[in-house]
């Protein structure tokens, strides 16, 4: 395990607050369980272990099982074990996540679009954007596991 660079609670405190907010504002009205799956996702995604700790555990919490859990990795190949419209969130999360032909292409979009109204995709775009913050902010400063601060 790498040491952390710095406590970046401790030196960006408004930052903190501002993001914290913002991940708030995002989960309104979204289910809990499909929001953790989501935070869970991108934070596989950017290989950030402290936001896949945090996320998994939540996820539990929310009740979401060991399975779903263990398998989000590979979503795409579990088929039927999550809905049309959890896959379809899923997609948006890694397309909104990556970015790596510099967009998010129509159809993933479309997909989520016909699973959500405009608000609540509104909201997953926002909390895809935020768990991205997060993951970047603990990866670069090296969060320790289950210690934000």
């Amino acid at each position: 395990m790498t040491a952390p660079r710095m406590r970046f609670l401790q030196h960006a405190p408004d930052v903190y607050e501002a993001t914290l907010a913002l991940t708030q504002a995002a989960k309104k009205d979204l289910d809990p369980t499909l929001v953790e799956l989501v935070l869970l996702r991108a934070s596989q995604v950017n290989h950030c272990a402290f936001c896949i700790d945090m996320h998994a555990t939540d996820a539990r919490k929310a009740g979401e099982s060991e399975q779903r859990i263990n398998l989000l990795n590979a979503w795409e190949e579990a088929g039927e074990i999550y809905t049309g419209k959890e896959r379809a969130a899923l997609a948006l999360t890694e397309a909104v996540t990556v970015l790596t032909d510099g967009f998010v292409p129509d159809e993933v979009f479309e997909r989520a679009a016909a699973h959500f109204s405009e608000p609540e995709l509104a909201r997953l775009v926002s909390l895809i954007a935020t768990i991205n913050v997060w993951n970047r902010i603990n990866v670069a400063f090296r969060t320790p596991v289950g210690r934000m601060r």
